[in-house]
C-alpha cells in the first residue's frame, strides 16, 4: 500500500495526487493509500477526510458506477461543475458572468438506459460497476424517479421472452406522459414468436410504447412529452433532456438570451426549444435526424396559439446554415451534440446574426466554439450550468452571446 495526497478532482470525478495518479471517490486535500496499477489507485483507503466529504445518499454507491461524487457535499460539486466551465473558458483567455448553478432534484430522472441479464429466476437488472460489465441491482436508486424503479415484472418479461443467458439487453426507459416509453437493444432477432409474446408485454404492464431494434411492437398511447404549451411524442431512442427540471431551466436561459420576431433552432431534436420559443417568435427548426423533425412538425401543428414554425430535416454538420439564410434572422439557438458545431459556428461567425443562445454538454468544445464568436465579434454575456446529472461529472450549460454594436 502507498499514500498520497489528493491535490485536485479530475473532470471523469476521480481524485489526482501528483503523477498523475487517478484514486475514485477521493476528494482535494484527503491523504489516503492504495494499490498502485499504473496510474490507478484500487483499494483506496481514506486516512485523512476531506471536510467536503458526506455520506452517500444512495447505498448503491460504492458497487454502482452510475454517479461519481456521492461522497462529496452539494456545494462543493456545484462549485467544481461551475469550476470545470471557467477552466475550459481560461483555456481560451475568455472571462464571462457564471450564473448560479441550477441542480436537478433527488429522484427527477425521466428516463435511463438499464443493463438486463437473464437469470434462472427472471432478471438481473441496474446499472453496471465501475469500469466492469458486471449489473450491479439498484431498487433504491437515488437518480431515477421512482417509476423507472417499480419495474421489476417488466424487465423479468422482457428478459424470459427475448433475453438470451449469454448476452444483455440494454433497456431504455422513459416516462412519458401517458406511461413508460420503452426501447430494447440486444435481445434476440425478431420473429413472429417474439413479437405475438411482446405485444402481450405491452398490453400487460401498459406500456405507452414498446420498440425492439427500431421495430415498434406495439403502442398503447403516443408517449408525449411536454415542451411549453405543445406536446410531442419524441420518436424511439431520441435525445430528450435527462429531467423535466433540466429541461424547464435551459428553457428559461433559452429565453433569456434571445429577443427579436424571427429565430432559427439550429440542432432542434423533437422541439425541446423551438415549440417554447414558438409562442412568441417565428421559428425556423433544422434538424439532421428525420423522424425528429417530423415529431417536432406534428407537435407544433398540434399545439394552439404557436406562431409559425418551418420544421427542415437537414445536416448542419454537412450543410450548415449560411450568414445568408440568417440575415433576416434575430437570433440563433444552438444545441449540439458533444462535438459541438465548428462548422456551423463558423458560418454564425461570418454572418450578421444579432443574439445566440448555445445550449452545450460539452464545456471544452463550447469554449472551442465561443472563442470563434468572440472573435468574429460576439461578446460572451453570460453563462448557465444547469446539473441534471446529479453526482456525476458530466456538465451542461446554457449561454448568451450577442453583438454589442447591433443590440439596439
Amino acid at each position: 500500500m502507498e499514500e498520497f495526497l489528493i491535490e485536485r478532482l479530475g473532470h471523469q470525478g476521480d481524485g489526482v495526487a501528483s503523477g498523475p495518479v487517478f484514486a475514485p471517490r477521493t476528494l482535494p486535500g484527503e491523504r489516503v493509500s492504495g494499490i498502485r496499477n499504473g496510474d490507478r489507485l484500487s483499494d483506496v483507503k481514506i486516512i485523512e477526510p476531506s471536510d467536503q466529504r458526506v455520506a452517500a445518499a444512495c447505498r448503491h454507491f460504492k458497487s454502482c458506477g452510475g454517479c461519481q461524487l456521492q461522497h462529496a457535499s452539494e456545494p462543493f460539486v456545484s462549485e467544481y461543475k461551475q469550476q470545470i466551465v471557467k477552466s475550459a473558458l481560461d483555456a481560451h483567455g475568455i472571462e464571462t458572468e457564471l450564473r448560479p448553478i441550477v441542480t436537478s432534484p433527488v429522484q427527477s430522472r425521466r428516463r435511463a438506459t438499464l443493463a438486463v441479464r437473464r437469470t434462472k429466476k427472471g432478471a438481473l437488472w441496474g446499472f453496471h460497476a465501475r469500469g466492469s460489465d458486471t449489473v450491479v441491482a439498484v431498487p433504491e436508486c437515488q437518480l431515477v424517479v421512482p417509476e423507472l424503479l417499480g419495474v421489476n415484472a417488466l424487465m423479468d418479461d422482457l428478459a424470459r421472452i427475448g433475453g438470451s443467458r449469454k448476452g444483455e439487453m440494454a433497456v431504455n426507459v422513459t416516462l412519458s406522459e401517458v406511461g413508460l416509453d420503452v426501447f430494447v437493444t440486444g435481445g434476440k432477432p425478431l420473429d413472429r414468436e417474439l413479437t405475438l409474446g411482446l405485444s402481450g408485454v405491452v398490453e400487460a404492464h401498459k406500456l405507452a410504447r414498446l420498440t425492439w431494434d427500431d421495430e415498434v411492437i406495439g403502442m398503447r398511447n403516443l408517449p408525449y412529452q411536454n415542451f411549453g404549451a405543445a406536446r410531442v411524442a419524441p420518436p424511439p431512442g431520441a435525445f430528450l433532456q435527462a429531467t423535466v427540471h433540466g429541461q424547464d431551466a435551459l428553457t428559461a436561459a433559452v429565453l433569456d438570451a434571445v429577443s427579436g420576431e424571427k429565430g432559427v433552432d439550429l440542432f432542434a431534436g423533437s422541439g425541446t426549444f423551438t415549440l417554447p420559443l414558438a409562442e412568441h417568435y417565428e421559428m425556423i427548426a433544422l434538424e439532421g435526424e428525420k423522424p425528429m423533425i417530423a415529431a417536432l412538425d406534428r407537435g407544433w401543428r398540434e399545439a394552439k396559439g404557436l406562431k409559425k414554425v418551418d420544421a427542415i430535416a437537414r445536416d448542419l454538420f454537412r450543410r450548415p446554415f449560411l450568414p445568408d439564410e440568417l440575415a433576416k434572422l434575430d437570433f440563433a439557438v444552438l444545441d449540439p451534440p458533444r462535438a459541438g458545431a465548428e462548422a456551423q459556428v463558423a458560418e454564425l461567425a461570418k454572418s450578421e446574426i444579432a443574439q445566440i443562445a448555445y445550449v452545450s454538454c460539452n464545456p471544452v468544445t463550447f469554449a472551442r466554439d465561443a472563442n470563434v464568436l468572440i472573435k468574429a465579434g460576439f461578446t460572451l454575456e453570460w453563462a448557465q450550468v444547469v446539473d441534471q446529472f446529479r453526482w456525476s461529472s458530466h456538465v451542461e450549460l446554457a449561454a448568451k452571446f450577442a453583438r454589442s454594436h447591433m443590440q439596439g
